[in-house]
């Protein structure tokens, strides 16, 4: 541990092209561009299907596989077809993140209640108007549960760019590993996970923002499930 601790308190390592906050930042640069793709495959996707009620089945098979799929070896397919560079990671990466979003999204709208819906359509308002102001804003909690996952998930993962010659975090972790630097890779491994504890608490408080304080503290199953009505409104039992 106290090598761990030279390593990082050595000035040495955090100036430089190769420096601590270039490499930081370029493994934000890869999580972000992963992510943001994510996003716009998987949301509309999810809303779609959670909206129309169709395809679920798909998507959850869907999810499934691509979860199932090693990165590493998907990078190392990717590189034989595409050859080095930011493609074959960045697919990668994507692949990783699109099925948290996708499940997260489709599971949010499809467990809006019906009758909130239908009484959106009663007003007039058209499907498209219905997804995107009533059904969107009630799933947004696992929307974004979903994209804290995938990004999670991505910070993690994203030391695999190093492995084909890239930048990042886990630049620290192959050249130690490749000069058998342990304190090195030991300190590239904890920059990781600080990031990614980071990002959590960052993404932690745009929830916070971006979701309505009854939806935060209202159970889902109280806004999917109408409220029983109470004994003395309820119709009398025929004699």
């Amino acid at each position: 541990m106290n090598a761990v601790i030279a390593w990082l308190t050595d000035p040495a390592h955090w100036s430089g092209g190769a420096g601590v906050p270039v490499r930081l930042l370029e493994h934000l640069w890869y999580t972000a561009l992963t992510v943001a793709i994510a996003v716009v495959i998987a949301i509309p996707a999810g809303a779609l299907v959670g909206h129309t009620g169709r395809g679920g089945f798909l998507v959850v098979s869907l999810a499934n596989s691509l979860r199932a799929l090693p990165t590493l070896g998907l990078l190392v397919l990717l590189v034989s077809f595409i050859g080095i560079g930011l493609g074959a990671p960045l697919i990668a990466l994507v692949v990783l993140a699109v099925p948290p979003i996708l499940a997260g999204t489709y599971a949010g709208v499809q467990a809006v209640d019906r009758s909130v819906a239908d009484a959106a359509r009663g007003m007039g308002m058209s499907e498209r108007e219905i997804l995107l102001q009533v059904e969107l804003p009630n799933a947004l909690p696992l929307i974004i549960g979903g994209v804290r996952s995938a990004t999670l998930q991505v910070i993690s993962t994203a030391t695999i760019a190093a492995y084909v010659a890239l930048g990042g975090l886990g630049r620290f972790i192959i050249d130690g590993l490749a000069v058998r630097d342990y304190p090195q890779m030991a300190a590239g491994s904890l920059l990781v996970a600080l990031l990614a504890v980071a990002a959590d608490l960052a993404l932690a408080g745009v929830q916070r923002l971006l979701v309505s304080p009854g939806l935060r503290s209202v159970p889902a199953s109280r806004r999917t499930t109408p409220a029983p009505r109470p004994a003395a409104e309820r119709p009398a039992a025929a004699a």
